[in-house]
């Protein structure tokens, strides 16, 4: 995890190479390096320049227990100032990688992204800043140490982004850079940052502590470290959350018993000196950040926790939000001040669900998407869509070549490039489903090509949570344009487009399964271009989740006051088919009024695959694209036909039934019989 300041250097920092056999390397100062084992072995000097889809990207592997060990030697003495660290856990990253700098919290340790060490490995050059317990270098001497280092890393890679990832007192120092270095190119990643440290509500218990007798301090930390951050969120850590309820506890019986012992080690990290040092360091950075925050040009995002004990979070995320100029937010509510070691979901997984992950100037949807990891892949759809997932307990079917119908993927091509080109469902239902089971049986990403609201964060909650949308970002969501549906297909992937799109997905009442596609043929020679195989598929299912459509566009405009909430939605959406005429140019977004029901099932059936390879002078022409255009959407057409026809034929269509089936057999439910 960690690296010795006597090894390899790069640009001044000291970097090492050296691992041992769970990836922990101390410096214990003066150069010496002591590892918590004997055994080491040498990291491969290896960079790829890919990641394989649903990759393991080992978070979860450690845990504070690990953090905790790791503080009992780090925290030696030995005279030396703050420098960087490389965690060797993080392994090398991808070619072209940014680097990220982690600015530490109040224990100045930098181990803070332990738990972060390994998915942020491979999409960053990672840091880490050790401030020694007994260091008192000032606020701004702290604020020239970094910028030196990151003026270094600009004037080497001048076309690359700069993350500095800011953990409470970190927070501070990367807005203080920021807003002394305006022509770089950062961000910054700030987690429950100080800023609000003299709003704290501690405040009245600070100069208690100064009075405090030495030989009770040690009982400091303790108290500290409770107010700081959840025991039990920090336990969860690598327990699965799809395991049952009661091997979940028995796994955290466990680990709570071997965490709480080691908490020990906290009055060693924060002696009391260093601790009536660092409120003092807290207060000048908080008021050096603020009186800042006007010159401050970097993308920022706030991570803000609601149960933090510490500092009032969430409100400072709203007033930062408020303040900045190019600031998102988003609120975890259940996690405490250490919201980095506590269980929840990576700073990766955040990173990229939030598009701020990037290796150039500006941001490149293709080119610099990260496919989703297996961690991500069972908390999505696990802890995001379970319920949806359980609910509809989807049936997939294809045809073959010899237009035989049969279950499962099979007659979608492995090898792209693909164009799924189908029915958008009531609210875009079908997605999770469809992505899901690409992944599950086939190991395939499949690129939604979706609306560009979802990426300017005009969609977002009022709760400003980590949401559907983010994930769907995460799960590889690109906005709708032209040229990203060409480097898609140039790069041989399976994309998923609907010709229909907001319209049908926010389809008027009586309009079930019924396209609203554009008159020109938007996507024919795009495929042929580069002799992608387009695939027509059908989704039904909508009128087994929601009874009836209760309101519509049409009825939401009748009503004083949401009209007038429908209408400045509108004026400010863009608008991404300029030129088309007809129902399909009707692209309002609004979220409809649904009555629930019992849930019935979803059914998808892909068609039989038109190669387009070969042809793409004869589709030049007009007349013959515009011949395959309307033979794919009759296949669409006959997709939905033949499921909504079969489907009355499918004895476990309701979830009562289905229920009672997985009691009995627990296997896979089965479905109608197959023509």
């Amino acid at each position: 995890m960690l690296l010795s300041s006597g090894s390899i250097a790069v640009n001044g920092d000291p970097v090492s190479r050296e691992k041992e056999k769970n990836g922990a390397l101390i410096d214990v100062g003066n150069g010496t390096l002591k590892p918590r084992v004997e055994k080491k072995k040498l990291v491969k000097n290896v960079i790829s320049e890919e990641l394989e889809v649903l990759w393991d990207d080992g978070y979860g592997t450690d845990s504070v227990k690990d953090y905790l060990d790791a503080a009992k030697e780090i925290i030696k003495p030995d005279g030396g100032p703050p420098r960087w660290f490389c965690p060797v856990d993080c392994g090398c990253p991808l070619k072209g990688s940014p680097t990220l700098l982690f600015l530490p919290g109040i224990d100045g340790l930098g181990l803070g992204l332990i738990l972060h060490h390994k998915p942020l490995g491979k999409a960053f050059e990672v840091r880490c800043l050790h401030i020694p317990v007994y260091d008192r270098t000032p606020f701004e001497g702290l604020v020239k140490f970094v910028e030196e280092t990151v003026r270094r890393e600009h004037a080497s890679s001048p076309e690359k982004p700069i993350y500095l990832v800011g953990d409470s007192f970190g927070g501070c120092l990367a807005l203080a850079v920021a807003a002394r270095n305006p022509t770089i190119d950062l961000i910054l990643i700030l987690s429950n940052p100080a800023t609000s440290f003299g709003r704290s509500q501690l405040q009245p218990l600070f100069p208690i502590l100064k009075a405090i007798p030495d030989e009770l301090h040690g009982a400091v930390p303790y108290l500290l470290s409770y107010v700081m951050g959840d025991p039990i969120k920090m336990a969860m850590v690598n327990i699965e959350n799809r395991l049952p309820p009661r091997i979940k506890l028995e796994q955290l019986s466990n680990n709570l018993p071997a965490l709480l012992p080691r908490l020990s080690v906290m009055s060693d990290i924060i002696p009391k000196d260093t601790l009536l040092w660092k409120l003092k360091l807290l207060k000048s950075a908080s008021a050096y950040a603020n009186s800042r925050l006007h010159a401050v040009k970097a993308e920022v995002l706030v991570l803000a926790s609601g149960k933090d004990n510490m500092l009032p979070s969430e409100d400072e995320a709203k007033r930062l939000n408020n303040s900045l100029q190019n600031c998102i937010v988003r609120n975890f509510k259940d996690n405490g001040h250490t919201l980095l070691l506590e269980e929840g979901i990576s700073l990766l997984t955040i990173i990229k669900g939030t598009c701020k992950y990037r290796r150039s100037r500006k941001l490149d949807s293709v080119a610099d998407f990260l496919p989703p990891s297996r961690q991500e892949f069972k908390y999505a759809f696990d802890q995001v869509v379970g319920l949806l997932r359980v609910a509809s307990s989807s049936v997939m079917l294809s045809t073959l070549e010899d237009g035989k119908i049969v279950k499962g993927l099979a007659g979608v091509p492995n090898e792209g490039p693909v164009l799924l080109v189908g029915y958008h469902m009531l609210l875009g239902f079908e997605l999770y489903s469809l992505v899901e089971e690409f992944l599950r049986e086939k190991n395939i990403m499949v690129h939604g090509i979706a609306h560009p609201e979802i990426f300017l964060g005009r969609l977002e909650n009022s709760s400003n949570e980590f949401g559907m949308t983010d994930w769907l970002k995460v799960m590889g969501a690109v906005p709708v344009a032209a040229r990203n549906l060409f480097k898609l297909l140039s790069t041989k992937s399976h994309v998923l487009l609907y010709p229909g799109g907001a319209r049908e997905a926010l389809h008027y009442k009586g309009e079930e399964y019924k396209l609203f596609w554009p008159e020109q043929q938007e996507f024919v020679r795009m495929a042929a271009r580069f002799g992608a195989t387009i695939v027509p598929f059908g989704a039904v299912g909508e009128d087994d989740i929601a009874d009836q459509l209760v309101l519509d566009y049409k009825d939401l405009m009748s009503i004083p006051v949401i009209n007038d909430y429908v209408r400045e939605l509108a004026r400010d959406t863009v608008n991404i088919r300029d030129e088309t005429r007809g129902e399909v140019a009707n692209q309002a977004l609004f979220f409809p009024g649904l009555l629930p029901k019992v849930p019935g099932r979803f059914y998808y059936l892909f068609g039989k695959p038109i190669q387009t390879k070969g042809r793409e002078v004869s589709l030049k022409d007009k007349e013959n694209a515009n011949e395959l255009y309307l033979h794919i959407k009759s296949q669409v057409e006959r997709c939905l036909d033949y499921l909504l026809k079969k489907r009355e034929e499918d004895p476990y269509r309701n979830i009562i039934d289905r229920t009672a089936y997985r009691a009995v057999y627990g296997d896979e439910v089965p479905t109608f019989k197959l023509d």
